[in-house]
């Protein structure tokens, strides 16, 4: 069997994970992606098209074109609908997606030619979105009598909304984000797939107790309500607070795998609960405290999670810096959970279980 996976980037490596777990079970993988990773992470087949990127530039631009016609909270303004479905804002947004269309065609279709890209058996569509805006790969896929999925990841769905004609094909929608199970009627939970086993553990406390925050997006963290809190902490615990933020990707790892405890996010704007940096966090056998609705404590009642939102967050650290029992409790349980929940192979079940359901093997 052959699996492709097509994505604007290699996000936070899953691609990769996705890649070995399927060729441990005998089958091919490949994965093709838009533009490569600000992390550097193995892009596959790249066809590094232009008017697309995740830098922070393009970023920032794009929140204030959404500002324009969303209002202040614009590229952070969450659509109505189950699913939500993709429009364009405007004129100008509609001309632009049709140029990019255009131009686009002269990077994938020789791409489609060379990789062959219709000998596949099932498409993965990563963050619902395929080459072109208006589906046309899709399309064809559908003439073929081809299986679709998509994963979604959180704001492409919230935010953006599903292309609609991608949203008919796919047969089969995964998401690892939680609320995502209440915006789409056809929507399959999974755990993110990654490596659990590539750190070594060695259950101990620095003296003075290392607490890192490491926000890819200041405002979906919450990092304004914990980074104020983490310097209090220092001054008045003589903790050492350890800001993670631009760097390298092995760089931030090394930095975060020094320390106690992760902070990963209060306020729940970006999602709930954790993701991927809370499970490389667990990986490493940190204490990891996050904001759990009770939505999510009841879908994972055995997680190894510090519980803290924005108001009990002080005193939540406070009391786990006094107990260095508890943070070595919280370490030691915390790689038992992320191994069992987590792993790529553990992952690759259920997603094949999801295959089975459906007749694709």
């Amino acid at each position: 069997m052959k699996i492709l996976y097509i994505s604007p980037e290699n996000t936070v490596n899953t691609l990769t994970m996705w890649k070995l777990a399927h060729e441990e079970k005998g089958n091919k993988c490949e994965f093709i992606t838009l533009f490569k990773s600000r992390n550097n992470f193995d892009p596959g087949i790249c066809l590094d098209l232009p008017l697309v990127t995740s830098k922070s530039w393009y970023m920032f631009w794009r929140h204030k074109y959404y500002q324009f016609f969303r209002g202040t909270l614009g590229d952070y303004k969450q659509k109505n609908g189950y699913p939500p479905i993709w429009k364009p804002n405007s004129r100008l947004e509609k001309y632009f997606f049709q140029f990019r269309d255009w131009l686009w065609n002269f990077y994938v279709e020789p791409a489609i030619k060379k990789n062959n890209l219709f000998d596949y058996d099932i498409y993965h569509f990563e963050w619902g979105l395929e080459f072109y805006r208006d589906c046309r790969f899709v399309n064809k896929l559908i003439d073929l009598d081809k299986a679709i999925s998509c994963t979604y990841h959180g704001q492409d769905l919230r935010t953006r909304g599903a292309l609609k004609p991608l949203n008919k094909a796919s047969k089969l929608n995964i998401t690892s984000e939680l609320d995502l199970l209440n915006k789409h009627p056809n929507m399959k939970y999974m755990f993110l797939p990654y490596d659990t086993k590539q750190f070594s553990h060695d259950i101990k406390i620095n003296d003075p107790i290392r607490i890192c925050h490491a926000p890819t997006d200041r405002h979906y963290k919450g990092s304004e309500t914990i980074i104020p809190i983490c310097e209090r902490l220092a001054k008045e615990k003589g903790v050492e607070f350890v800001l993670i933020e631009d760097k390298p990707f092995n760089e931030a790892q090394e930095i975060k795998k020094s320390c106690d405890i992760l902070i990963d996010q209060v306020h729940n704007r970006g999602g709930w609960g954790y993701g991927m940096n809370s499970v490389e966090g667990l990986s490493m056998g940190l204490c990891c405290v996050t904001e759990l609705l009770p939505e999510y404590v009841n879908f994972i009642p055995d997680h190894p999670f510090i519980n803290a939102d924005g108001k009990s967050l002080y005193i939540v650290l406070s009391e786990l810096i006094s107990n260095k029992d508890k943070i070595i409790e919280y370490k030691k349980k915390s790689f038992s959970w992320v191994d069992k929940f987590h792993n790529y192979t553990n992952t690759s079940n259920v997603l094949y279980s999801y295959y089975k359901d459906l007749g694709w093997l």
